[in-house]
């Protein structure tokens, strides 16, 4: 009997996540992510059934499309087998906009849409579109099982005092300026593993999920509900980033153009791509390169301060929402899961919140979801982001 397999394409502001998996079974037969970070592209393509990996390195490509094409290109003749039996292939998409509110079948409209609404989310949406154009030349027979899951799905249950902005209504009423969130597929899949793990009803869970990464976004889940998130309109909102600013006084923006006689342009580039860990730094976006400088360079040890002082904010913010009840705290995305450093430093300032770390489970690098709390804590959880699973899920619901 033959398979039936979903491709995802996961195509994020550093990385490009690619996977074949069986939604049904849960299975991941292969599992490849491109690093755009470096100056070189490292492509890394692994078999699970196998256990075999695939390593190559490129130079640095002149566009998106490019890149696309390498991945589909290399899938095409190193595992062609698998390719055979894929029904549909699902990309994750960043920002829906006011229209696109829940997982759909691509067609032109929506594809039209989805470039429309690159305006609230420029690092990433124009690659979304990108590789879509891509995956429908390359592969024509799935031309109507290609389908687009939304990362802002997920935030549409925020309630009005959450996600409006204390501007004239009018605003909200004719152009839908409002807090939209991002990274809603991997908040989902956190709540549901966490559902599994805690052993509770996903309606009567109140997590708050810590997805960190070159971008990073914090939310409140009450009753298995997103109720507010940390990224807004746009994902420049929020917590301070790889490259992004984060939350800031709108006047800094008035007085870089105004009394710098900076262009608006060279602003937008500034906030979206030289700030954040970047911009205080004055060296890289790389946190693993920022953790090695720590001790011996200052501005290293500044940024990553910074980030998680914001972090800590938001998550003692976010614990007056729970209700009277915060089930679990929960780190993923590529630093939650893999910097026990910065999970500490973000958690030691939260002893208020009955939230105290266990030093020796959290050094511990497990790839399964783990418990990094000591015996008098609230549970804090790690728990591996996998946006790709809910991704394949959603489009074998709708192409099979």
């Amino acid at each position: 009997m033959k398979k039936k397999l979903i491709l995802v394409l996961n195509c994020g502001s550093s990385s490009v996540k690619f996977s074949v998996i069986d939604p049904i079974l849960e299975i991941n037969y292969l599992d490849g992510m491109v690093d755009i970070l470096n100056s070189k592209i490292s492509l890394i393509i692994k078999n699970l059934i196998k256990n075999t990996t695939l390593f190559k390195e490129f130079e640095k490509m002149d566009s998106y499309e490019k890149l696309i094409k390498l991945i589909f290109t290399t899938l095409l003749c190193k595992y062609k087998n698998y390719l055979d039996d894929v029904v549909g292939i699902g990309h994750r998409v960043v920002h829906g906009g006011p229209f696109l509110k829940k997982s759909m079948i691509i067609n032109s409209d929506i594809l039209l849409k989805i470039k429309q609404s690159s305006i609230f989310a420029p690092l990433h949406n124009p690659f979304h579109v990108a590789a879509i154009k891509i995956a429908l030349k390359i592969m024509p027979i799935l031309q109507y099982n290609n389908v687009v899951v939304f990362d802002t799905a997920f935030h549409q249950t925020i309630p009005k005092k959450a996600f409006l902005y204390a501007i004239p209504y009018k605003f909200y009423k004719n152009y839908s300026i409002r807090r939209y969130g991002a990274h809603g597929i991997n908040h989902f899949y956190v709540l549901k593993k966490s559902s599994l793990i805690l052993k509770k009803p996903i309606n009567c869970l109140n997590i708050i999920s810590c997805h960190l990464g070159s971008g990073s976004s914090i939310t409140a889940i009450v009753n298995g509900q997103s109720v507010d998130t940390s990224m807004g309109l746009t994902p420049l909102e929020g917590l301070v980033m790889g490259t992004r600013c984060g939350d800031i006084d709108p006047y800094v923006i008035f007085y870089m153009v105004n009394e710098l006689n900076i262009p608006v342009k060279e602003v937008q580039q500034i906030l979206t791509k030289e700030s954040g860990v970047l911009g205080i730094s004055s060296m890289t976006s790389d946190f693993r390169k920022l953790e090695e400088k720590y001790y011996t360079h200052k501005q290293a040890k500044l940024s990553i301060n910074i980030f998680c002082y914001r972090i800590s904010k938001y998550i003692s913010g976010y614990s007056s929402l729970m209700q009277g009840r915060l089930d679990a705290i929960v780190f993923t995305g590529g630093i939650g899961e893999n910097s026990s450093f910065i999970r500490q430093k973000i958690i030691h300032k939260l002893s208020l919140l009955n939230l105290f770390i266990d030093v020796k489970k959290n050094k511990k690098n497990y790839k399964k979801n783990i418990f990094i709390n000591s015996m008098n804590s609230i549970p804090i959880l790690v728990i591996p982001a996998n946006e790709n699973q809910i991704i394949a899920q959603e489009t074998y619901d709708l192409v099979v």
